[in-house]
């Protein structure tokens, strides 16, 4: 077993070492890049570390900032993976505005929701929690969400290399304990530290794995 996951997280490497690239940004459905290719989503309340992840994941130090200019914040962002292109990521909005206008914060809603249940090759959501704080409200806002598009996802425990490993163990157990509750989660919680690498090649493995289901 731990050869063949060794096998996948070289493969994962050696594809993200090769082309990774910006696609384009989608600001509404109709924007949307037509559904040619399996697509992995990144999402996450606002600060969990998101663009840091998705760095870390493809070996970059700053492609999930290339496409963030302003106004640009409440956009789906696809990057392409591979040459020619194998699967997509989807850099999803960040939710849990603390000051939001009400109107903002039901475009995010609606967007995220339509996308959730409607795009057909999504493969895998990755929902990023902050392991320092754990899961909170807005997160299991989003795990409903989820559930309710029945859209599968693994739950990835960011910043990890931040607290104690005793607290990390709590927040761990926790987290799956929480997974277990919902339809569309995995029950195997990922640990990583972008900042660190703690994680990250085995995350990269599962996002080449759900990309090729």
């Amino acid at each position: 077993m731990a050869d063949s996951e060794d096998k996948q997280e070289e493969r994962a490497r050696k594809l993200f070492s090769g082309r990774v690239e910006f696609l384009k940004s989608a600001p509404a459905l109709k924007f949307l890049p037509d559904p040619d290719y399996p697509e992995i989503a990144f999402c996450g309340r606002s600060n969990v570390g998101k663009s840091s992840l998705i760095n870390a994941v493809t070996g970059r130090k700053a492609i999930a900032r290339a496409s963030v200019t302003p106004g640009r914040t409440q956009e789906l962002n696809f990057f392409e993976v591979g040459e020619p292109t194998r699967f997509r990521l989807v850099d999803m909005p960040g939710y849990g505005f603390a000051k939001a206008p009400p109107k903002v914060v039901e475009t995010w809603r609606r967007l995220v929701r339509d996308f959730l249940r409607g795009r057909v090759p999504l493969r895998r959501t990755l929902l990023l929690v902050d392991s320092r704080h754990g899961i909170k409200p807005v997160d299991l806002e989003m795990m409903q969400m989820l559930d309710e598009a029945a859209a599968g996802y693994r739950i990835v425990l960011t910043k990890a290399d931040k607290i104690k490993a005793s607290a990390l163990e709590e927040v761990t157990a926790a987290t799956e304990a929480e997974a277990r509750k919902h339809a569309a989660a995995f029950p195997q919680v990922h640990v990583t530290s972008a900042e660190k690498g703690m994680g990250i090649a085995a995350l990269r493995a599962a996002v080449l794995s759900d990309a090729e289901i």
